[in-house]
């Protein structure tokens, strides 16, 4: 990040510039959190197995149907291994995992290791992208409207913007997809309405999921820079009359990008998570459709290993989420000074 001590000549005072600290992530740090992400693995993987259980209905009778005869249910049912107690088929269904077998589908008999690696790139790739443009969008909008907004200027811009940005948080996803579908596909034909046939098919769900997480850390770049222009450096950058680009770009923009950086990582795992629903508007080709179809249908190994990719990929996501706060973030307990730093000291 900028420090007031690149903005500041040598003949300023001393007591305005930030001394320069190197950090880094201690070992101690780094098996705690893998400790941590190890624990929650496991809490996941419980939590996958019981969730699918609880839930009601007969997964046997949805897939031969309500009049098939007993004798056939019992017959499949033994089979599958749904006739054990739940501790069995729950030490099974661990040694599986361990042995990286996640199972074949009780419907379609395609491996879900198969099913995953489908649909799986082009959930990520639909995130990803989300996060990026929303990203891409907000954090000029958050520092725009900061400089425009500071020490209680233009009142109508302010409010506007809050306005704007706390309706567009509110609404869900799904339902910007709905609309986007219903005037810029149905209406006027510019996207396709549906699928993956094409870079164009993208727009309409990325813009989809992007605009209430793009609203949300506008809203925060804008509090974040809003700080940083009532520091020293910059008042005296202001004073030096630095150029405009300079001042904002080069001085400004990398301190307020901590924290914003942060929710965007943050904002990644909940986008790859709300993908679901959006998926299914647009019939996109994730893993969407196919979570959806195997709660559904209680298709147990589909839907358990649904469950635990998701949440395998928000808790990885989080846990480089805090890495990277170790890094970035100075004031960070996450992160011990280096030796160079105690000696400063």
């Amino acid at each position: 990040m900028t420090s007031p001590s690149d903005v500041l000549a040598p003949h300023d005072t001393p007591a305005v510039a930030a001394p320069r600290r190197s950090h880094r992530l201690t070992p101690g740090f780094l098996v705690r959190q893998l400790l941590r992400l190890a624990a929650s693995l496991a809490v996941l993987v419980v939590a996958s197995f019981a969730m699918i259980h609880l839930i009601p209905g007969d997964p046997l009778r949805k897939m031969l149907g309500p009049t098939a005869p007993k004798e056939l249910v019992a017959q499949r049912r033994s089979e599958l291994g749904l006739d054990e107690p739940l501790f069995t088929q729950f030490t099974h269904y661990v040694r599986q995992l361990l042995s990286g077998d996640l199972g074949t589908s009780f419907f379609s008999s395609q491996p879900v290791a198969d099913i995953i690696g489908q649909g799986l790139p082009n959930t990520l790739a639909l995130a990803l992208l989300a996060t990026l443009t929303a990203l891409a969008v907000a954090v000029p909008l958050g520092l725009w409207a900061a400089v425009r907004t500071h020490n209680g200027r233009r009142r109508g811009t302010e409010n506007a913007f809050t306005t704007l940005t706390g309706a567009a948080v509110a609404i869900p996803e799904y339902l910007y997809g709905l609309a986007l579908m219903l005037v810029l596909a149905l209406g006027l034909g510019l996207f396709p309405p549906a699928g993956l046939t094409g870079p164009a098919s993208f727009v309409l769900p990325v813009t989809a999921l992007a605009i209430a997480p793009a609203a949300m850390i506008a809203r925060l770049a804008r509090v974040e820079t809003l700080r940083e222009l009532d520091t020293d450096y910059m008042r005296l950058a202001h004073a030096k009359r630095l150029p405009a680009w300079r001042l904002y770009a080069v001085h400004l923009l990398p301190n307020t990008l901590t924290a914003t950086l942060t929710m965007g990582g943050l904002l990644l795992s909940g986008l790859i998570t709300g993908s679901v629903l959006v998926e299914n508007v647009f019939a996109w080709p994730g893993l969407g459709l196919r979570t959806v179809e195997a709660i559904t249908q209680k298709d147990y190994p589909v839907a358990q290993a649904m469950i635990l990719v998701y949440g395998a990929l928000v808790l990885v996501v989080n846990f480089l989420v805090d890495l990277l706060l170790g890094v970035l973030d100075p004031k960070s307990t996450l992160s011990t000074p280096s030796a160079s730093t105690r000696r400063e000291g």
